[in-house]
């Protein structure tokens, strides 16, 4: 573990195997990959990181930030660290950071997944954001986060995990990103749009989604594999918005089949 090229990071896994870059969504932190570290490590040098105004990562943003800057961020680091390429994993926003790289520097990518993500924001995430950015705004943090999971985990999952939900509560708080910097990122996801040079990317790509997930509909992830023919489609039945914590060991055999193919 340690800082580079302002982002904190941890490395996970044999260091000679084959590396592997989780980028988390909005929330910008790489302990949201902790369900899926150990099954990912076994055969990968796992990375996951701390997005820049995020986390332990550099606090200070570019004024205003775009998916590019954030993608500049990722190169910065795989130089620091000596990774001339690596496969990458991103979540949403991180996912949508994946794409940009791609265009960037196809070079520095051999695999990218995009889980829950888009070529360009869908008006059913915008709707979400907007109204999460109404909770941010009247209630601040604690009520951003009351409602979060609503947007994240299916109906079933919250009511079985609501004991989980509340002790992990008092941590998301007091580690929760600027409220300045939440509004940056999510200016910058709306303005996301790669449908002038999806087509274009040269990164074979997996767009993974889940039917039931109501921040990102399904469909999005649906346009964006038939956007690019390097691109291909998987959908897991159940999970929500964060199927790779609800149900991992889906997840992960789905991402794992895709890297070794």
């Amino acid at each position: 573990m340690g800082h580079a090229g302002g982002l904190y990071y941890e490395a996970h896994g044999p260091a000679d195997a084959p590396a592997l870059i989780l980028s988390a969504g909005l929330g910008g932190s790489g302990g949201y990959w902790a369900p899926n570290l150990s099954a990912l490590a076994e055969r990968h040098r796992v990375i996951v990181y701390d997005h820049r105004g995020t986390g332990k990562s550099d606090s200070a943003i570019p004024d205003p930030i775009a998916i590019d800057d954030m993608a500049r961020d990722v190169i910065a680091l795989m130089a620091s660290i000596g990774l001339d390429r690596a496969d990458l994993i991103g979540h949403a926003l991180g996912g949508i950071v994946g794409l940009a790289l791609a265009r960037i520097a196809p070079d520095r990518l051999d695999k990218l997944v995009v889980v829950n993500g888009w070529a360009k924001t869908d008006p059913v995430t915008l709707r979400c954001f907007d109204a999460r950015l109404h909770i941010l705004n009247d209630g601040g943090p604690t009520a951003y986060l009351a409602a979060q999971p609503i947007f994240l985990f299916p109906a079933s999952w919250i009511a079985e995990n609501g004991q989980r939900l509340d002790g992990e509560a008092a941590s998301h708080v007091a580690h929760f990103q600027p409220v300045d910097t939440l509004r940056a990122r999510i200016a910058a996801i709306a303005a996301f749009d790669a449908t002038p040079w999806i087509a274009d990317l040269t990164t074979p790509t997996l767009a993974l989604g889940a039917r039931d997930d109501v921040l990102a509909p399904y469909t999005a992830s649906e346009a964006l594999a038939a956007a690019n023919e390097n691109f291909e489609l998987s959908l897991m039945d159940w999970g929500g918005h964060a199927c790779n914590v609800t149900d991992p060991d889906t997840f992960n055999r789905i991402v794992l089949d895709f890297l070794r193919s």
